[in-house]
């Protein structure tokens, strides 16, 4: 504890200097994250150019979104090992040739197969980005930075929401869907050429032990140990339980919900899409700026966020009238502007469970909570539809069930994770006390 009784994050012995080198190495890193995440969104923007393109309907243009998740989530634990056994730069080198590969494709696909596939391959080279730029915040900050850092990344992301949003869509409208996308895959080469140009994996004096690297027992060795960090497992939750609620309102359930079943026009409902993004770049930066401050804050954020969420959402279904009024619309899309800065504190409980070695598998673990949970919602959400005949207050109940289910495993964990945190910083510090000068 500081005086004015703050509780930080805790500095570990051997921790990087941070500083401008830092900051500079890291920016290249989040850059390519910020592509990536233009590419991700930009079917959002696309989604009807894409229908009347390949002639599909609402069932086979959601697809193309689903199997995205599909593919991210199912490449974080093998991503996390990759990380730790390539390093940061090979990683995002691999993951800026394939999302770029995919975002090229997409824009040359004659069918409807070959655009499935070239978004499946953007999805691949996408999971490789945001693991990569945490373990890159990891290895050239101090701990105590690391909330701050990852606060940062999610901000950039939610500004390359922004730009497909804004600049993509009126370059779609303007030149073309093979210029738009092909003209924003160059991107991608920009990225890559800073990268290979300045990106280094650590700071000098501050490079990792040498670890055995060994086949299915080395892949094993990492997944159980840091699977056994109650840390790990608390992040995990965390992230799927804050997560998945703006993640399905923004990547497909959010638009048909404000149109079909509030009756608000395409232009208004995609206003209040907006505000969802640009909440959630302004919480972040608080959060950030809490979890730094306050170590001890990290719980009752994610908490917090949790339950003015469902309380939001449950005000917004059960609303008496046929419609909810826009205050309480406005009120919902801030509210869930918080649930990406409240999904990264999952990554403040798995990184200081785990030591360097194991950063990269068990920010996988983590990441892949929230996208298991919105893979799962937005299917229950579009078969209860189906079932109900559009009855969106029945079909968005789901969101209620995930999150009971994920906040029991967050209280069945809190105390075991505290626990453990505190015997591991003890333990650092007493090494720490006993190494000759």
């Amino acid at each position: 504890m500081t005086a004015g009784g703050r509780s930080k994050a805790p500095t570990l012995p051997g921790d990087p200097p941070g500083g401008r080198r830092a900051v500079l190495v890291w920016s290249v890193g989040v850059s390519v994250y910020f592509v990536a995440v233009i590419f991700r969104t930009s079917l959002g923007v696309a989604g009807l150019d894409a229908a009347d393109r390949f002639d599909v309907g609402a069932s086979a243009l959601s697809t193309f979104s689903i199997l995205q998740l599909l593919v991210y989530a199912g490449m974080q634990i093998p991503v996390g090992l990759l990380v730790d056994r390539l390093g940061t730069k090979k990683v995002l080198t691999i993951g800026v040739l394939l999302f770029t590969a995919g975002q090229l494709g997409f824009a040359f696909s004659p069918s409807y197969g070959m655009a499935l596939a070239a978004r499946a391959l953007l999805g691949l080279g996408d999971a490789m980005t945001f693991i990569s730029v945490l373990r890159l915040g990891a290895r050239w900050f101090p701990a105590r930075r690391g909330p701050m850092v990852a606060q940062m990344a999610g901000l950039v992301g939610m500004a390359g929401n922004l730009v497909s949003t804004l600049v993509l869509a009126r370059l779609l409208h303007g030149v073309g869907w093979t210029a738009a996308f092909a003209g924003s895959s160059l991107a991608g080469v920009v990225v890559l050429v800073l990268m290979l140009l300045f990106l280094k994996d650590h700071p000098e004096g501050h490079e990792p032990e040498p670890f055995p690297h060994q086949g299915g027992a080395y892949v094993r060795r990492q997944i159980v140990a840091s699977w056994r960090e109650p840390g790990t497992r608390l992040g995990l939750w965390v992230h799927f339980t804050t997560q998945f609620p703006a993640m399905v309102f923004l990547l497909l359930w959010g638009m048909p919900f404000l149109v079909e079943a509030q009756g608000l026009s395409r232009a208004t409902a995609g206003e209040l899409l907006t505000l969802v993004v640009l909440s959630n770049m302004v919480i972040g930066l608080v959060y950030g700026q809490i979890v730094a401050r306050h170590h001890a804050a990290r719980l009752p954020l994610a908490l917090g966020t949790v339950l003015s969420t469902a309380a939001v959402w449950a005000a917004t279904l059960a609303y008496p009238a046929d419609r909810a009024p826009m205050w309480l619309l406005i009120v919902l899309c801030t509210v869930l502007g918080a649930c990406g800065p409240a999904s990264m504190i999952g990554f403040d409980f798995a990184r200081p469970a785990n030591p360097p070695e194991r950063q990269g598998t068990a920010s996988g673990i983590t990441n892949m909570g929230g996208f298991v949970a919105s893979m799962t919602t937005l299917f229950a959400i579009g078969a209860l539809l189906d079932v109900t005949g559009d009855d969106y207050g029945i079909a968005f109940s789901v969101v209620f069930v995930l999150q009971a289910f994920g906040l029991g495993q967050i209280l069945r964990l809190r105390r075991q994770a505290a626990r453990r945190e505190r015997e591991r910083l003890v333990a650092s510090r007493v090494e720490t006390v006993h190494v000759p000068a």
